[in-house]
């Protein structure tokens, strides 16, 4: 078995991972971390979850000369969250060494992060936007800065981040050490790596394999009126230390939390309608393990990288197969063990299949005790249509719609497919290059039908809430 040491770190990262338990590298932080210590830039390609921050931070940390108070590493993240778990992360690796590390995000004073960037700051971690608004004001310079990361760069791209994350590398030397991380590599996040990056070694960890070898994953058969009462039960009989819930919706988040508040559970609630500074101080309570069960929708979870989360409860089913692997990604987290229970509703069984044959792993039973190794599941044979579906050829011109609703409402790409071929009566292939960003959302119909599509789903509901459709442009 590889170990940190084997790896080259230095004596003081070696300590400070002894201090956090971490016993040996995840395949991320094995294949990344020698060549970013000889110098070279790199392309990671994994999810969250993968241990990608330890892969990025611990050679970021060996290139500090923690007597020297500059800007040496800069680490761009695309959301306040994000931000402020790496920074925990760095901070934590960093703590031998003496490495002084700066968190500078948007939606907090902005006097007090220009006071400790005075102060010192080594290490800066940020939000895209903070750090633009910091270098117009000459507040962080960044001559100095010798190693930079871009982490979840498509998530950059979505947000719209990429001409700034361009302006931000072209303000650092050229001699600078780079490392770009992304879940997935569309075409404009290739070209931002052919320009800024040098002869980049490319690691890639597919994000299947980083949670089904090390997450017991379990089913419940339930009734939607019985399922409270089955979390009282399976919370008792698991006794996590630390447990996330997972729901679909920010009411049913709510609800949830009220409910199992009401029996007497130290339990706290996650979702994108509260306010930041809520928010922050539910995921420091969690983090710090103040509270041992969270109730979280998707989009207040994404990125949430606490590695004591033993177990994983899918309340509700995950939209798509993706969603749930990135749900139980949450435990099972760089080497340790964690266990994920779902939820099944009598009409979900089609659900259920896709995610196994998603995974490649059946989903046993829940009892009391249970105990499994990941099984691989058989495929399942092409579903035989009863009716004729319909095809569309390369040709047909299409419209671009805007809808007012993205990850911050719970919507999912599904959701927006579903709602248009239901309501509008369009097939499947009819809704194409549906991309989900923050606040709202994009796809594509025939132009013969786009205005029919607008006035027909607006006002439909879509993740408990109204859509509202328009022509884009």
């Amino acid at each position: 078995m590889t170990t940190f040491a084997d790896l080259g770190l230095s004596a003081p990262l070696l300590q400070a991972l002894e201090d956090v338990g971490y016993e040996s590298p995840s395949p991320i932080q094995e294949q990344a971390i020698p060549s970013m210590l000889e110098g070279r830039d790199i392309i990671g390609q994994a999810q969250t979850g993968s241990g990608k921050t330890a892969a990025f931070g611990l050679p970021l940390l060996e290139t500090i000369d923690p007597d020297l108070n500059e800007v040496q590493a800069l680490v761009l993240t695309p959301t306040r969250e994000l931000c402020i778990q790496v920074t925990q992360a760095i901070r934590t690796y960093g703590t031998r060494k003496g490495v002084d590390v700066v968190a500078v995000f948007g939606g907090a004073p902005i006097r007090s992060q220009q006071s400790q960037l005075r102060a010192g700051g080594q290490v800066v971690v940020g939000t895209v936007g903070r750090v633009m608004d910091l270098m117009q004001r000459a507040s962080l310079v960044l001559h100095d800065c010798r190693f930079v990361v871009l982490d979840e760069a498509d998530e950059m791209l979505d947000l719209g981040f990429l001409e700034d994350v361009e302006k931000i590398l072209s303000a650092t030397p050229n001699s600078r050490q780079t490392a770009l991380f992304s879940a997935t590599m569309p075409p404009p996040i290739r070209k931002l790596a052919d320009r800024y990056l040098y002869d980049p070694v490319h690691v890639k960890v597919q994000s299947a394999n980083l949670t089904v070898d090390t997450v017991e994953q379990f089913r419940v058969e339930v009734k939607t009126a019985d399922k409270p009462d089955m979390l009282g039960e399976v919370l008792r009989a698991e006794r996590p230390d630390q447990a996330i819930v997972f729901v679909r919706t920010k009411i049913r988040c709510d609800q949830l939390h009220r409910k199992l508040r009401d029996r007497g559970m130290n339990v706290r609630a996650l979702h994108g309608d509260m306010s930041q500074g809520s928010r922050d101080g539910v995921m420091l309570a969690f983090k710090g393990g103040r509270v041992p069960i969270l109730v979280a929708t998707d989009v207040a979870a994404r990125g949430l990288d606490i590695s004591t989360v033993t177990h994983v409860i899918n309340f509700d089913v995950p939209v798509s197969p993706d969603v749930y692997v990135h749900r139980i990604g949450r435990t099972g987290r760089v080497g340790r063990k964690g266990r994920a229970i779902t939820f099944v509703e009598p009409k979900q069984q089609r659900e259920l299949e896709a995610i196994e044959q998603h995974t490649g792993v059946s989903i046993s039973p829940w009892v009391e005790g249970a105990k499994v190794a990941p099984t691989p599941v058989e495929p399942l044979k092409p579903p035989r249509h009863t009716k004729p579906q319909l095809s569309r050829n390369g040709d047909e011109p299409f419209t671009r719609l805007i809808a007012d609703a993205g990850r911050a409402s719970g919507v999912e790409v599904r959701d927006l497919v579903n709602v248009v071929t239901h309501v509008a009566g369009l097939d499947g292939e009819a809704v194409r290059d549906v991309r989900v960003l923050e606040r709202f959302s994009l796809l594509s119909v025939p132009s013969a039908e786009a205005e029919r599509v607008v006035e027909q789903v607006s006002g439909s509901d879509v993740a408990g809430q109204p859509l509202s459709l328009q022509l884009a442009g």
